[in-house]
């Protein structure tokens, strides 16, 4: 899959007639593919896990008047997020890996982004739908997700992160896709001291591009968690 065929820009999707004129600064955004070294670069300069995941394999640069002010990601996620849809393929689903917006664009951009992503990837891939989590242990409940439309459906397992001894925490796909597995009985016993650092359940947020497929969904749909009303449900 080549982000390639979804360059899109807001302009290219505001309606046609009457109604309110929406403000030119965020539809003047343009969103268009990147190299996934320049999205790298920007996601660990800038956002708090400073980090892209292995299996990332979209990435697209966020730009106001040719200047590059967010950054995208989008690729396998979870090793079976596509499990939470019936009959749904790995090839069926894509995870949000990494969202940044620099805070010179305008309010609401950042679901103006997610907008315009979901209908370029609906027009221009097989995709079926998009998870995506949002990590209450840096006080992040996916406020972005809610003003999006996107189903909120509990709480995800909590995974833990690898440090290799550099202090560097690593997700097990990162760790599998640079030393072949993330088993840590195998890489003690090959010498490599890996300590297991515990994280908090996410989030987990649901869009569905195909509508058709809503249906399909293994788990509920539940109120939007708020931040004074956290919402501690495991699959």
């Amino acid at each position: 899959m080549s982000a390639d065929n979804v360059t899109i820009s807001t302009a290219f999707f505001q309606g046609e007639g009457a109604g309110s004129t929406p403000r030119p600064a965020l539809h003047s955004i343009i969103i268009k593919p990147i190299p996934f070294v320049a999205a790298k670069t920007l996601i660990a300069r800038h956002h708090y896990l400073h980090s892209i995941p292995a299996g990332t394999m979209l990435s697209f640069g966020i730009f106001l008047s040719n200047r590059l002010l967010g950054a995208l990601t989008l690729g396998a996620g979870p090793a079976y997020a596509y499990n939470l849809v019936k009959d749904a393929t790995i090839d069926d689903c894509l995870a949000l890996t990494r969202l940044w917006l620099s805070r010179e664009l305008p309010h609401n951009s950042a679901s103006k982004v997610l907008g315009i992503a979901v209908r370029s990837l609906r027009q221009n891939t097989s995709v079926k739908f998009l998870v995506s989590y949002a990590d209450p242990s840096a006080g992040h409940v996916g406020i972005v997700y809610q003003a999006a439309g996107w189903l909120y459906t509990g709480l995800s397992s909590a995974m833990p992160l690898y440090d290799l001894g550099d202090g560097k925490p690593r997700h097990s796909r990162s760790l599998a896709h640079r030393l072949g597995t993330h088993s840590v009985k195998y890489l003690r016993r090959n010498n490599l001291e890996v300590k297991l650092i515990n994280q908090a359940a996410k989030y987990r947020y649901i869009k569905f591009l195909d509508d058709s497929w809503k249906s399909r969904l293994k788990v509920a749909v539940l109120p939007y968690p708020k931040k004074e009303e956290p919402h501690y449900e495991n699959d």
